[in-house]
């Protein structure tokens, strides 16, 4: 992945209420584009660029804007307008999952903002971009308002080439927009939600399977029971029986990093739950038993300093206190310098605002 920083320094988190906003949009591969798509966030004074990332085998690219609650709103509302006009659906293809050109929009209470706020800020958001683009927008996590909804892969499943027939479904309304497939623009996920950490962990193997395989054992959702006959297992009311994964909060899956590298995905969606150390080492194990080992470790977006912290004093001795020390062993622990210079002002969101 291209990291890519802007020179907007004008935030100043301690006096400011604060909003975390991080759209996902379908193109990871046209630098121009993207340039256009985050230009209302350059032009905003009350808004901060803090990570790009550009993902060009995901075809992907995840943005990470902060700031007040209105001008975040705002923003992120002009910067969907233009990813509507310039990317096209139709000829998009990439590894991540995917269901529409502005794929999700979350937003996160960062300061001074409770979830109540956000979540409203995900209905205005959702309504704005529906009437003025006919945008199909679903909303989702803290913002759903139906239980099939709240989880992401959930809305996602079928992704773009099933939502033409998705979208028709009386279960799958739009809650904003017409239920009508835009071959164009696909459709939008929105919601509130808590602070998600994006973590992968890289395989010294280009067998996706295999990195599926670790997924599968240590998400939330687990495994899929099958039969004999491999046809997947329902109880009685049709509910399909799954083998529940090792850790809480955690959603994974396998994906290809590049051609020759296949990848554990995650979402941590509680890191005080399930703890960036604590996967990496359950892949670390199960690679091994695999006959593989865990090579790299790669954040999308950033990182919490409070995750970090836990996984320094995981990596360090006891009585280790020290925050730059700790800081230190946990980057060389969840081996987050492997791919790239890792650099902590940069990736960790206290000490990136703080530097903006």
């Amino acid at each position: 992945m291209t990291r890519l920083i802007n020179g907007n320094f004008t935030i100043k988190a301690m006096e400011q209420r604060l909003v975390e906003c991080v759209p996902n949009f379908s193109e990871g591969q046209n630098k121009g584009i993207i340039d256009s798509i985050i230009q209302p966030i350059l032009d905003n004074k009350s808004v901060t660029l803090l990570d790009i990332d550009m993902g060009r085998d995901f075809n992907r690219t995840v943005v990470t804007m902060v700031g007040e609650p209105e001008s975040v709103l705002q923003t992120v509302t002009e910067c969907t307008a233009i990813a509507l006009e310039l990317i096209d659906m139709r000829h998009h293809s990439g590894e991540h999952a995917r269901m529409g050109a502005v794929d999700v929009v979350p937003f996160i209470p960062i300061k001074g903002v409770t979830m109540e706020e956000c979540i409203d800020l995900s209905n205005r958001y959702a309504k704005l971009v529906s009437d003025e683009h006919s945008l199909p927008v679903f909303l989702y996590a803290n913002s759903a308002n139906h239980p099939s909804r709240v989880r992401l892969p959930d809305i996602r499943k079928g992704e773009y080439e099933g939502l033409q027939d998705k979208i028709l479904s009386p279960d799958w309304v739009p809650d904003f927009g017409p239920a009508k497939f835009q071959p164009k623009m696909g459709a939008t996920a929105t919601g509130a939600r808590n602070f998600l950490i994006a973590f992968n962990v890289n395989l010294n193997t280009a067998n996706k399977s295999k990195a599926n395989t670790i997924a599968a054992k240590i998400r939330t959702s687990g495994i899929v029971v099958k039969d004999d006959n491999g046809e997947t297992v329902k109880d009685k009311n049709g509910v399909i029986q799954r083998i529940p994964g090792v850790f809480e909060k955690l959603q994974a899956a396998g994906w290809m990093y590049n051609e020759d590298t296949a990848q554990v995905s995650m979402n941590l969606l509680d890191y005080s739950v399930t703890g960036l150390h604590d996967v990496t080492e359950t892949i670390k194990l199960e690679a091994s038993q695999l006959g593989l080992q865990a090579v790299a470790g790669e954040l999308v977006g950033l990182v919490p300093l409070q995750a970090i912290m836990d996984a320094g004093h995981h990596y360090s001795d006891t009585n280790i206190q020290d925050v730059d020390t700790l800081v230190k062993n946990a980057i060389e622990g969840l081996m987050l310098d492997r791919l790239e210079s890792f650099d902590p002002h940069e990736n960790i969101i206290e000490w990136a605002i703080e530097r903006k």
